[in-house]
Formats: C-alpha cells, sequence, structure tokens
C-alpha cells in the first residue's frame, strides 16, 4: 500500500489536463499536511423519529496529517471542530435552532469549545482503504471513536494549483451520543420516538503540504 496514485485530471475548477507539460507530479511526498477549509467538509446525521436522518454540519474544522504513503500505518492525525460552528436548516424564525444546540443540553460550546480527535492507530485495509482509531474528546468526555478512511488521491504538485502538494480523503464513522453524557430526547427503550442515540459522521477533506523551498519545482 502505498497511496501515491497520480491525478488524471484537475478536479479543482474543473479543469482538464490536456497537455504532458500541465501534467501533475506523481509521487506523494512524506511530511505534514493540514486541512484545506475550503475543502473540507464534516456532517452528521441522526435519526429523528425513526422517519428520517437528521443531518447537519460543522463548519469549523482543522486537522493535521503526518503522513509517509511509503508507511500509511505510521500516518498520525489529528482534528479540531469549534462546536459553535454548527449549521442546521432549520426553516421557522420561532427560534434559534443552531444556538439551542450548541447550548448547555446539547454540546454545551461555551463550557467545551472545542472537539478534538486524536489518532491512536491506523491499520490499512485495502491498497486505498485504512481503519482510524482515535479518541475522540467532545462534552468533556473522552472515548475511543473508528473512522473508515478512504483515499481518493493526490500529487505533489500542479503549475495550476499553489497549495503544493495536496492529498484527499473521504472518512465515515459513528458513535454512541450518551456515551458523551448528550441524552436529552433519546427515545424510550423499545422505540424510536425521540432523537436516535447513534451518530454518523460523514468527512470529505483535501489536505496541503506546502513545498519547501528547497525542493526543486
Amino acid at each position: 500500500m502505498t497511496w501515491s496514485t497520480p491525478v488524471a485530471a484537475l478536479a479543482l475548477l474543473g479543469i482538464a489536463i490536456t497537455s504532458p507539460a500541465m501534467a501533475a507530479e506523481p509521487a506523494i511526498p512524506a511530511g505534514r499536511y493540514t486541512s484545506d477549509p475550503a475543502h473540507t467538509s464534516l456532517t452528521f446525521r441522526v435519526s429523528h423519529l425513526g422517519f428520517s436522518r437528521y443531518t447537519a454540519r460543522f463548519t469549523r474544522v482543522e486537522a493535521v496529517l503526518d503522513l509517509d504513503p511509503a508507511d500509511p500505518g505510521a500516518a498520525t492525525v489529528t482534528a479540531t471542530i469549534d462546536p459553535a460552528s454548527l449549521e442546521t436548516d432549520y426553516p421557522f424564525d420561532d427560534m434559534d435552532f443552531d444556538a439551542y444546540l450548541t447550548g448547555p443540553e446539547w454540546l454545551d460550546a461555551a463550557q467545551h469549545p472545542a472537539i478534538t480527535f486524536t489518532s491512536t492507530a491506523v491499520e490499512p485495509t485495502g491498497p486505498d482503504t485504512a481503519r482510524v482509531t482515535g479518541d475522540l474528546a467532545l462534552r468533556g468526555v473522552t472515548r475511543p471513536v473508528v473512522l473508515e478512511a478512504t483515499f481518493n488521491g493526490g500529487y505533489a504538485g500542479h503549475p495550476l494549483d499553489p497549495g503544493g502538494s495536496r492529498i484527499g480523503f473521504s472518512l465515515q464513522g459513528s458513535l454512541e451520543r450518551s456515551a458523551f453524557d448528550i441524552t436529552t430526547g433519546l427515545p424510550l427503550e423499545g422505540t424510536t420516538f425521540g432523537v436516535g442515540d447513534t451518530v454518523e459522521l460523514f468527512i470529505e477533506t483535501e489536505l496541503l503540504r506546502p513545498r519547501p523551498a528547497s525542493e526543486a519545482p
């Protein structure tokens, strides 16, 4: 498992590569990568009455990945989420629903202003997949969480990308919110009438490693 797949087209801005001179550099260098906020999203969904999966998002997410593509199992990742950046699609003016969910009954962002994830193990599971286990600190409680990661590609650099080396991942996982002392609205045992305990997580991210001055373009 090398995670060094070259990118065949420039997804950024939808510009196709038509000349060998414009081709991306194929080898992905080892080093520290940080998340690109313009191409990083964290959404979650939870059962509502058993009728649908209510979906919301956090808009301020930062991640740092230390990666050697020749040894992905040795990778480490940390992430920080601002709980106050929660956004929902609540359509009515009767209340500030985002503020309610970030308040003391739910995320309690004022008392716990950061949600953090620190990897403890990365287990490659296929040519471009891995299982990432880490400690999630949420609302003053720390519990292990497992994320299934898929490597979507990357490049060492591209003439049209000033960011430097770029790599991309999709990740998903789940947690039980009651394990983090978030119990408001849980359904009674044996029913789905309420807001479910299981929270599904979906992450899309691109990460950048700026080209050091010592590396020739």
